[in-house]
């Protein structure tokens, strides 16, 4: 992975936050970056080239008079108010070769100097066991704080650990030695037809991220919420607030209009296309 900076700019050292998405169903990660970049007001300062993320290219995402910047497969943004990088990813990984760009990713963010990376990602509301809805939409995590997963600040923010995250089960620890670089060569996994209940959360793109930051010796923590295909918005709103939080970033340092918090982005108004003609009805 190769890392190009923005002609004139630097990285800064004081940006020592990172928040990425870990691609999975409704995109809520993605919309979720997408709300903090907009909102931070957050400037580009460069991309990622790596050979395992497909190609894409799009117009700029968060203006309504594009000045001909161009939207990469994986773009780079720094907020210096609110001591930030987000990286974007618009297009996926390569099938295969997730656990090879997390490890890319994970060599990034320690070269550059980040000391905690939060990975936003979604997850498939058919494979929630218990539903509680009871105190709203529940924020789940995963954190490298302690070997179990568990993180007192998280469980003070009233969010659950991941319960189905067993460090020992065979997917889990066959992730761990990849990313640690340990020989799998007597490891077989069943391939994805064969896969059990269990397999299912260490099969997904946030768990391999997961295990190559803790791998690097990165603090990483996983913010999940479970949500449907369809209309992600309020689930990227819920899940770029608990980053927030997470982070103790200060809203006074976003740049809403008219005293709001979050600033929508311009691509959002898109996203499902122009409205429907009212003569048809």
């Amino acid at each position: 992975m190769e890392f190009v900076l923005e002609q004139g700019k630097d990285l800064n050292k004081d940006c020592s936050n990172l928040i990425l998405p870990a691609l999975s169903i409704g995109n809520v990660g993605q919309l979720a970056v997408d709300l903090l970049v907009s909102s931070t007001g957050a400037d580009t300062i460069g991309y990622l080239d790596d050979p395992f993320v497909l190609p894409c290219v799009g117009n700029d995402a968060y203006r309504p008079s594009p000045r001909g910047d161009l939207a990469l497969p994986l773009q780079a943004y720094e907020s210096s108010s609110s001591g930030l990088t987000l990286v974007q990813q618009r297009s996926p990984v390569i099938k295969g070769m997730m656990v090879e760009y997390a490890r890319n990713l994970a060599d990034f963010a320690a070269a550059s100097g980040k000391k905690h990376v939060v990975v936003l990602s979604g997850l498939d509301f058919g494979k929630l066991q218990r539903i509680d809805m009871s105190s709203g939409l529940q924020i789940y995590y995963l954190s490298s704080k302690n070997a179990d997963g568990t993180d007192d600040d998280c469980e003070q923010l009233g969010w659950k650990r991941l319960q189905e995250y067993n460090p020992h089960q065979r997917c889990w620890e066959y992730l761990s030695n990849l990313a640690e670089g340990n020989s799998v060569e007597d490891v077989s996994l069943p391939v994805e037809d064969e896969l059990e209940e269990e397999d299912y959360y260490p099969s997904l793109p946030f768990a391999a991220l997961f295990s190559c930051f803790k791998a690097r010796g990165l603090k990483v923590t996983c913010l999940l919420c479970y949500c449907s295909e369809g209309d992600n918005m309020s689930d990227a709103f819920h899940l770029a607030e608990a980053a927030s939080k997470l982070l103790k970033l200060n809203p006074d340092n976003f740049h809403g209009d008219n005293g709001e918090k979050w600033i929508i982005p311009f691509s959002w108004m898109t996203v499902y296309g122009p409205p429907a003609d009212v003569s048809i009805f």
